[in-house]
């Protein structure tokens, strides 16, 4: 009899700072350690790039702000879009984050086969849909789809947001699929 295993792949890059900017990388890593308690590998293999890292940090603060859009509608945004590229690293973050909230494990896995489920506010919904439909069929996104969000109160900024959201987590996606950055501790 025969054990199978399931082993992770291991990432086909293991991050760096380029020589040089080892300090400004590790700043920008340890700055990211204090405020969630880690630092995820998703982050860490943009330490390659200092430009990239602080530009995609930068990003993700503001989309985790609140300051406009609620952090649980963003996290389930990711979480989503993350779901339909199967991006397992993504995946799980996106749910530590959303249980972390306070948000039912049950309630935040039953969304990926109905997004309309979502636990996230009625309001909320529209801009939800309408995310996700700007990744997976970006010429289908229609004027009435802007419409039933603004019908909400949203404004153009805040439908920009999500769709930009949307946008980013599916290129981060893709760059984690690239190089195999499937689980933490893909640099192990």
């Amino acid at each position: 009899m025969q054990l199978q295993t399931n082993v992770m792949p291991k990432s086909l890059l293991v991050p760096h700072a380029p020589v040089g900017e080892e300090a400004r990388v590790d700043a920008v890593l340890a700055a990211i350690e204090k405020h969630i308690g880690f630092i995820p590998d998703g982050v860490r293999l943009f330490s390659f790039s200092p430009p990239l890292l602080d530009s995609f940090v930068t990003n993700v603060s503001y989309f985790n702000s609140g300051a406009r859009l609620a952090p649980s509608l963003m996290a389930m945004i990711r979480y989503l879009v993350s779901w339909e590229a199967q991006c397992h690293f993504c995946i799980n973050m996106n749910e530590g984050f959303l249980t972390n909230m306070g948000v039912s494990l049950d309630a935040v896995r039953a969304a990926r086969k109905n997004p309309e489920l979502a636990p996230i506010p009625e309001k909320e919904k529209p801009l939800l849909m309408l995310a996700l439909k700007s990744v997976n069929d970006p010429a289908g996104v229609a004027k009435k789809d802007i419409e039933l969000a603004k019908a909400q109160g949203w404004t153009d900024r805040d439908v920009f947001d999500v769709v930009a959201q949307a946008a980013s987590n599916r290129a981060f996606n893709l760059i984690l699929r690239t190089f195999k950055v499937e689980s933490q501790g893909a640099f192990m």
